[in-house]
């Protein structure tokens, strides 16, 4: 059959419409504030990093992006917030550690994070500091192993909580070093912090920003680090991987959105979010907070989110960790 010219247009017309209104979409987005969920209270690292991207966000977009605290259930409650909203790029997740551990730490959710929530960009990755109460007779890694093994069950490991990163980091050297110690749960990581200080419990798994301000005047002693590499903050300090090899944990951070939401407008959060993270003055403060930067694809974290939870998934049934 032939088609006149006018229906041959019209149906090229017509097949263009989705593409069009696609880039008139991307065009057009942000009209609006934008919502970036922080399933945590203030004043954490995950809710600085929220802050510091809307406010790069707002300014390059010409909208603001508005920070929701929204705690509760491990982040659970704030996940389920953007995992319900509707999928056009105004409500955003600001992504943590505990999305991949929650995944396998909760028996029954009501959403699946890999499947329900899309990834559009890496923003940072925080290390932990293996460190000791100074009275603690070993000074590197090695000697905490050996120390470990021969006094089974006797030395505490504090966390701030069940089920957390700081928590499962510690239960990860556990099962690759094979020591057998004592997992000592607190209601947070400042109370976890102050009873190491004080000696009630001989070490812990913190997280950078909690524990350097503690390890430079000598009040915690700094055994290891966990990333995969040194940290800039600590150069003096090695890794728990120079004597676990295979070893590294983090803070991984990032941003989520409904899945669903437009391709475009996942590419376009993500270049700008690029951006912002090649920026001296916000790498600067990322480097200030311990961290480094994690640019890349929305696929790129998307594998990273997928990876960390397998990961912690291992952990969780080798530790029998439960939520509190």
């Amino acid at each position: 059959m032939k088609l006149s010219r006018r229906n041959f247009l019209h149906l090229a017309s017509v097949a263009a419409l989705p593409a069009l209104s696609g880039v008139a979409r991307a065009q057009t987005y942000p009209s609006r504030p934008v919502r970036i969920v922080v399933p945590f209270a203030p004043g954490g690292s995950t809710d600085i990093i929220a802050r510091l991207i809307g406010q790069w966000l707002s300014e390059r977009l010409g909208q603001q992006f508005v920070i929701e605290n929204k705690p509760g259930a491990g982040s659970n409650i704030g996940t389920e917030v953007v995992v319900n909203a509707p999928p056009d790029g105004y409500t955003l997740l600001l992504i943590g550690a505990s999305s991949a551990i929650k995944a396998t730490l909760y028996e029954k959710l009501s959403f699946n994070f890999l499947r329900d929530i899309t990834p559009v960009a890496g923003v940072i990755s925080i290390p932990f500091i293996m460190a000791v109460n100074p009275s603690f007779p070993a000074k590197t890694v090695s000697e905490f192993i050996a120390y470990a093994r021969a006094n089974p069950g006797k030395v505490n490991m504090a966390s701030g909580g069940n089920g957390t990163a700081g928590h499962l980091s510690g239960e990860l050297f556990k099962m690759m070093a094979r020591v057998n110690t004592v997992h000592v749960p607190y209601r947070g990581e400042g109370l976890a912090v102050t009873d190491v200080l004080g000696g009630h419990v001989q070490a812990m798994f913190g997280t950078m920003p909690a524990s350097i301000e503690h390890v430079r005047p000598g009040r915690l002693r700094p055994l290891a680090v966990t990333s995969a590499r040194r940290s800039e903050l600590l150069p003096g300090v090695p890794t728990v991987g120079d004597f676990v090899p295979g070893y590294e944990t983090s803070a991984l951070q990032g941003v989520g959105a409904p899945k669903n939401t437009p391709a475009e407008i996942i590419n376009g959060l993500n270049k700008e979010i690029n951006a912002a993270l090649a920026d001296p003055k916000l790498k600067a403060r990322v480097v200030d907070m311990g961290g480094t930067v994690l640019a890349g694809s929305p696929a790129d974290f998307g594998k990273l989110m997928a990876d960390e939870t397998e990961k912690w998934g291992k952990v969780v049934k080798f530790s029998g960790a439960k939520p509190d």
